[in-house]
């Protein structure tokens, strides 16, 4: 089977809810990505066989198959195709590993994989304002639970037991490492400009809060129960969005003339407990390092997202994995988390950094609405090899 490698990775800024992008169509934004990849690797987008884009709240604006209209509005030829997947959370992650997949196979050459969310146009849950997802039969079997995240992120802080103050040191840590990450240049390759109608460029992500503390948090109210531990400081937060990366074969890439960042080792997908809901990313790491034969200790970064501060504690629990590896560059509770942008938002900030630092091995996992969960190890590509 032929290898896959990501060729070039790149982000839009994180924005905030009814912030710098927030004005921005989710099909426009996407075309920035895209403009991004061929401005950066400076190939004719005619050799693209296939553009699959993750999208979460497919409605309104983001409906009718917005990875298609995002080629269309980036300029591509109309001979490009463009196809929208959803695996909530997890669906850019997901479009990566659709993309790696066709390549490997020898089905595609070329292939973009990302995704989009421009949350504070679609906002979280507009999907679901016309009716009831789950149906009856599955109400039945789950004791008519209601499928709220937020309760499920209840019930892993409790299973686990978490205190408030542990999560919310959690939560400013994300804050601080995201700072200090910025203040670094850390973001500065990846991200590419946006500029906005009122002639606005975004260029930073909008979320850090600088001087986040444990005291700070402890003034927020619970938003899910009124005994409860979770609340908007320890959660991601509502985003906009967009990111793109360009999987290729090796050989092909010598043949565009551009230099793999890293190889793409497995992709794996696994279904947990869907009232716990958001655990899924510990089966999932399991799955993929036993496909892969990578060790825990050999990875050395750890992107989870922070969906709730529970999920990526829950997993380090779990995993016994170093602290100080999991999302070094802070993580959605301080960056944001645009849905179906996440994903590939994620493997974009995990491949740089593996870059910067010649990290090997980079392992991204993400919890998923429903109780799945996306897995996948990527390796750095030397320039010798």
């Amino acid at each position: 089977m032929r290898e896959a490698v990501i060729v070039e990775a790149v982000r839009t800024a994180v924005g905030k809810r009814n912030g710098g992008l927030s004005g921005m169509h989710a099909a426009d934004l996407s075309a920035v990505v895209l403009g991004a990849l061929v401005e950066r690797t400076g190939i004719d987008p005619e050799v693209v066989d296939d553009v699959i884009w993750g999208c979460v709240s497919q409605v309104g604006d983001q409906s009718s198959n917005v990875g298609r209209y995002a080629v269309l509005a980036a300029g591509w030829p109309e001979s490009i195709p463009g196809t929208t997947v959803n695996r909530a959370c997890g669906s850019s992650q997901q479009a990566l590993d659709f993309a790696a997949q066709a390549v490997m196979s020898g089905q595609q050459d070329v292939v973009v994989a990302g995704g989009v969310e421009v949350m504070s146009r679609v906002p979280l849950g507009a999907a679901r304002s016309t009716g009831m997802p789950y149906g009856p039969q599955v109400l039945t079997r789950y004791q008519d639970f209601s499928f709220n995240q937020g309760i499920s992120a209840e019930k892993i802080a409790r299973k686990w037991g978490f205190a408030r103050e542990r999560l919310d040191a959690f939560s400013a840590l994300s804050h601080e490492r995201a700072a200090a990450a910025r203040d670094a240049g850390a973001f500065e390759a990846q991200i590419t400009a946006v500029s906005t109608e009122g002639a606005t460029t975004v260029t930073l992500d909008e979320g850090i809060r600088r001087g986040t503390s444990v005291e700070t948090l402890a003034k927020l109210r619970p938003a899910f129960t009124e005994d409860g531990v979770i609340h908007a400081g320890n959660a991601s937060q509502i985003s906009d969005g967009a990111a793109a990366l360009l999987v290729t074969t090796p050989r092909k890439a010598r043949e565009l003339g551009l230099t793999p960042l890293v190889r793409y080792r497995a992709g794996v997908v696994t279904g947990s407990d869907p009232v716990l809901m958001l655990t899924g990313p510990i089966l999932a790491t399991e799955k993929v390092l036993r496909k892969t034969g990578v060790g825990l200790p050999e990875v050395g970064v750890f992107e989870v997202n922070e969906a709730f501060a529970p999920v990526p504690l829950a997993w380090l629990a779990e995993t016994g994995a170093d602290p100080a590896l999991l999302n070094p560059l802070g993580g959605a509770i301080a960056l944001g988390h645009p849905l179906g942008a996440s994903g590939a938002v994620l493997m974009t900030r995990m491949v740089h950094h593996m870059r910067d630092h010649g990290i090997r091995y980079g392992l991204q996992t993400m919890c998923e609405g429903g109780g799945t969960a996306n897995a996948t190890l990527v390796e750095l590509v030397s320039p010798a090899s």
